[in-house]
């Protein structure tokens, strides 16, 4: 028995030229699919990332905890931001990624990777990096919040590193402790650079250091820093003696830039009375040890995250108010800090019922 014929096809187990000309195109698109999946472009794509409450809990355990010291009930929330991103020796975007990010995701915003990855850097070296950042962030936070409810931290500050060819290279080593510099005492990172703050560059310095458990008095020469102010070429490192242990479990989350939230959320628990009054708050910033916000990076990414997580105020570092600037979502109060006192004037205005008025970017 013959096939029976049916326009273009056949029942006799043979493709059509129609058909065939479909599989075929179907196999260039999985190609092509593939193909766009495997090759990377090197680019950075930033999205708005996980929001985490610093005053709750993170995988049923407290995202701060503070063991020791007397604390307070807190109310409301205090969250840190993030920004997911792709991109780097790690996570290299691919070009389907890059399509995808471009032109369907109105919340993601590309840059070039060299912007933010220094040619040559390895995963491995970045994930350190970011490791390091991240626990730095948390015992400046530690310090600066325990400080601002008037608890003493002593602290002592050490050589951690000479430079090649420094200065004061034969005279300081590293592991010394730095005990006075150029008269004075020295307590914390900031009184060592009050101290340098008057030498003119290539001056010797009278510095007393504590080296392996004896006071040892140095002559050390200076030389001209980038700015051509007077240093030794050295790196310090400040060492703490906390009173109180504090454990901040911050989950998967890398980098410096949720150090202002940690801050204040340690600062809320040994103080009384609740920081935002049980507002809904969030924010982003570097702590440093005198109390400055410093900036982040990925502003507009964070205050889109903040918003979707439901906060009503937003704390944005002065320093990144040009690129917050008009990128502010609906309905989200956007209050410009730049320093500890700031952010937490805002917060008190926020607590007693304030909804506008605040230090803006605009």
């Amino acid at each position: 028995m013959s096939a029976t014929k049916t326009g273009n096809s056949t029942t006799g187990g043979r493709l059509s030229g129609r058909n065939i000309a479909v599989l075929v195109a179907a196999v260039v698109l999985v190609i092509a699919v593939a193909a766009l999946n495997l090759i990377h472009v090197p680019k950075v794509i930033l999205r708005p990332g996980p929001v985490t409450n610093t005053l709750g809990e993170k995988s049923g355990k407290p995202v701060i905890e503070v063991k020791g010291a007397k604390t307070y009930p807190t109310t409301g929330t205090l969250d840190f931001t993030t920004v997911s991103m792709a991109g780097g020796p790690r996570y290299p975007v691919s070009v389907l990624e890059w399509l995808k990010a471009k032109y369907l995701d109105s919340d993601a915003e590309i840059y070039p990777e060299e912007m933010w990855f220094p040619k040559g850097i390895t995963s491995k070296q970045v994930e350190q990096q970011s490791t390091a950042e991240m626990t730095n962030s948390q015992q400046t936070a530690e310090v600066v919040a325990m400080r601002a409810a008037g608890v003493t931290v002593p602290e002592t500050v050490r050589v951690v590193q000479l430079q090649k060819g420094a200065a004061a290279e034969g005279k300081l080593k590293t592991k010394d402790v730095l005990v006075e510099v150029n008269g004075h005492k020295v307590r914390t990172l900031k009184s060592v650079s009050t101290a340098m703050a008057k030498v003119k560059a290539g001056a010797t310095v009278p510095v007393t250091v504590q080296r392996a458990g004896k006071t040892v008095h140095l002559k050390v020469p200076t030389s001209a820093g980038d700015g051509g102010d007077a240093v030794f070429g050295i790196a310090i490192s400040p060492a703490y003696k906390f009173p109180y242990d504090v454990k901040v479990n911050a989950g998967d989350v890398g980098g410096p830039s949720a150090g202002t939230m940690f801050t204040l959320a340690i600062y809320d628990k040994l103080t009384p009375g609740s920081l935002t009054g049980g507002h809904k708050v969030a924010g982003t910033g570097t702590m440093s040890e005198d109390g400055s916000v410093g900036p982040i990076g990925g502003i507009k990414q964070k205050m889109i995250g903040a918003k979707k997580a439901g906060a009503k105020f937003f704390l944005a570092p002065d320093s990144d108010c040009n690129e917050a600037k008009g990128h502010e979502p609906d309905g989200l109060t956007v209050i410009k800090v730049d320093n500890l006192k700031g952010a937490l004037s805002a917060l008190k205005q926020i607590r007693s019922g304030k909804t506008s008025g605040f230090p803006s970017c605009g």
